[in-house]
């Protein structure tokens, strides 16, 4: 029977102890399994990395075009490294 793609996919994960330990008690403060913990997690930093590259192209658009002045966007280029630290 062939697999729908709307069903959640299973992988083998491999983690250090000291790591399962610190996921296990987050899970716990959240209410959630590990597993529910590491898929929440993950969603997020998926979330946020199609946001920041959505920004990025917005920001190259108005670059391109002429509405940002170049100084602007490496402005905005330097403050979101900065950021990401």
């Amino acid at each position: 029977m062939e697999k729908k793609d709307n069903e959640k996919k299973q992988i083998l994960l491999r983690l250090a102890p000291s790591l399962w330990k610190d996921l296990a008690a987050w899970a716990e403060d959240d209410y959630r399994s590990i597993n529910g913990q590491i898929e929440f997690l993950l969603s997020e930093c998926v979330r946020k990395r199609k946001s920041r590259a959505q920004k990025e192209a917005v920001m190259q658009e108005k670059f391109l075009s002429g509405e940002i002045t170049p100084e602007e966007y490496h402005t905005w280029l330097k403050n979101r490294k900065l950021s990401e630290k």
